[in-house]
């Protein structure tokens, strides 16, 4: 939207008989040649109503009386078709970047779980129960080939749900849109350039100066747009999380827990590569324990090896 489109949107909001008067004006300034004054339009407007249109730069001077400062975006704004046909020429659905209420409901549990690793209570709450589920895993298995299974079940899960919420052909119209206002924006900028170094007359240089402002603005309504993106990103995050931060409790629970059903000193120690025999309650980088270092270890290497076995594609498809 251009200068003058914005303040014709402004008068219009301002008073509601604006519109019958801009209207007004435009038949007139059609009748005699493109020129209107005060004499032409004293019937159909008030002389406040005229005064204030002038005052926003809505008609600037003319040859004998006034004449209206960007037909162009005075016609689009005072029709309404300044929002017609998607953002940069590349629809896209919006809707589909909405949380449902099953995503917030999934959000503020995720929320509330988080507290358990800073409350004893929550953590012991959410330990003793998936110990009821993981107990067999745990009694067949050493601790570290119980994290090495718990990172292959994340792994899968993760990618499950990206293949789910993101949307790789959705993903590459959010890319295609941007691009396609970058290379808009160089070419206003680019024409605005040229016709500045060879002196164009004024009234062209101000053309191509609303026709920039208008690309701006389009460009920063695609990046508004553009957070359905990072909504999308976010709703994943979420889903792993409801899953993940449960198991992981119980893993902290056992390992760093005083109850029964904490791991010895015997069973947390295991030879990991590169570090050689450590204990997995023990810090072995910087203040990070073994079994959170182990954890990521595995479930980076699952995680690329399952997609690539089930065929999830999370790269944008722009095609």
């Amino acid at each position: 939207m251009t200068r003058t489109a914005e303040k014709v949107s402004t008068l219009l909001r301002e008073d509601e008989e604006m519109e019958a008067a801009l209207e007004s004006i435009r038949e007139r300034a059609d009748e005699n040649g493109g020129e209107v004054d005060w004499a032409d339009v004293s019937d159909d407007l008030t002389s406040g109503q005229w005064g204030r249109i002038i005052e926003k730069g809505v008609l600037v001077d003319g040859d004998e009386g006034f004449e209206i400062a960007d037909r162009e975006a005075y016609d689009e704004a005072l029709d309404g078709d300044g929002d017609d046909g998607p953002i940069g020429g590349v629809e896209i659905d919006t809707d589909a970047s909405k949380w449902t209420q099953w995503d917030k409901l999934a959000g503020v549990i995720s929320l509330l779980l988080m507290f358990g690793y800073w409350t004893d209570t929550v953590r012991d709450a959410v330990g003793s129960s998936i110990n009821f589920l993981v107990a067999p895993l745990d009694a067949a298995l050493p601790f570290y080939a119980v994290i090495l299974s718990v990172a292959l079940i994340t792994g899968l899960w993760s990618a499950l749900i990206q293949s789910v919420v993101m949307d790789p052909e959705r993903m590459g119209k959010y890319q295609k849109r941007m691009k396609a206002m970058g290379d808009k924006r160089k070419e206003a900028q680019k024409a605005l350039k040229e016709a500045e170094e060879r002196e164009a007359p004024e009234a062209e240089i101000e053309r191509l100066e609303n026709e920039l402002d208008r690309v701006q603005e389009e460009q920063m309504e695609a990046m508004a747009e553009n957070l359905g993106m990072f909504k999308d990103q976010f709703r994943m995050m979420v889903w792993v999380m409801l899953f993940v931060i449960p198991l992981f409790l119980w893993m902290y629970w056992k390992l760093h827990g005083n109850h029964a059903d904490a791991l010895t000193g015997v069973e947390q120690q295991m030879v990991m590569p590169l570090a050689g025999e450590v204990t997995l309650s023990s810090g072995i980088i910087g203040p990070m324990p073994g079994w959170i270092v182990w954890y990521f270890l595995c479930s980076l290497g699952f995680s690329q090896l399952l997609r690539k076995a089930l065929n999830i594609n999370l790269s944008p498809d722009s095609s």
